[in-house]
């Protein structure tokens, strides 16, 4: 057996998200010598609720025909939400030349949210570029997958800063907020509104410019707490009070210049 092919094997398998969980069996299987093979595994995802998904994974793998080589071809998931309906299905290619999809931001994916990828063109040429699978289009099978280009023009550390979000006042914690969110994690964050603390969930939104904020009941809310929108609100009451200055002045003074038209009209006794 191809000792070195197996450490790859096993290499690509880690990084792509599925740890050394395979190991043994991944031996078992090339020791066979068939043409190609396929390992199964089913998991439970949480998504920060109690309710939880289904995670069924068919690992593809196929032998060369000039060598004894095996090579990690894709991965087909099954994605249970419900009890006894249908799940979702999509295969993920292995990429050679550039970072492969992994299992996690597969769910994600298939979660509906986006996942933020270095790729590489036919050319070779790097890009980097925001993922997202569009549900109402198949390509080959697959539901076809969206690719927001560096020159679409989101800005995911603009949109954060658009809300008061604790985590982003720490450098730490900001760059972590950032990388989950690349990776198509609905985060959880703290938001300060009023001067009151609440936790809220945060993912990143490309195809719109923007960030997604739900409740911590995963509730969609439309938070109109951001930066720029106090600052907003806080200019139009310092103007409003200057009006209500300018307006009781102009009253006063007019007040006062009635009075003395008055006084000039009374007839003299």
């Amino acid at each position: 057996m191809n000792e070195k092919n197996l450490e790859y094997l096993k290499d690509q398998l880690k990084y792509t998200g599925f740890g050394e969980t395979f190991d043994a069996e991944l031996r078992e299987n090339i020791m066979k010598g068939d043409k190609d093979f396929k390992i199964m595994h089913t998991g439970i995802m949480h998504n920060g609720l109690p309710n939880k998904d289904t995670l069924t994974v068919e690992l593809n793998f196929k032998r060369s025909e000039q060598t004894d080589m095996y090579f990690f071809n894709s991965y087909h998931v099954n994605l249970q939400k419900e009890e006894n309906k249908p799940g979702l299905e999509q295969t993920f290619y292995i990429n050679k030349d550039s970072a492969s999809i992994t299992m996690k931001e597969a769910y994600n994916l298939m979660e509906g949210r986006s996942v933020n990828k270095d790729l590489k063109n036919k050319e070779g040429e790097s890009y980097n570029c925001w993922l997202k699978i569009d549900f109402k289009q198949s390509d080959n099978g697959n539901f076809k997958l969206n690719q927001y280009h560096q020159n679409y023009g989101y800005d995911l550390e603009a949109s954060l800063a658009k809300h008061s979000i604790k985590e982003l006042n720490t450098p730490k914690y900001k760059e972590d907020l950032l990388n989950s969110l690349k990776k198509g994690n609905l985060q959880s964050a703290t938001f300060v509104v009023g001067g009151t603390e609440s936790k809220m969930f945060v993912e990143a939104n490309p195809q719109f410019k923007t960030v997604n904020v739900y409740d911590e009941n995963l509730q969609r809310i439309n938070h109109r707490e951001s930066k720029e929108e106090k600052k907003t609100e806080s200019q139009k009451e310092s103007v409003s009070k200057d009006q209500k200055k300018n307006l009781d002045s102009d009253e006063g003074d007019s007040g006062r210049k009635d009075n003395k038209v008055k006084k000039r009209k009374t007839p003299s006794l």
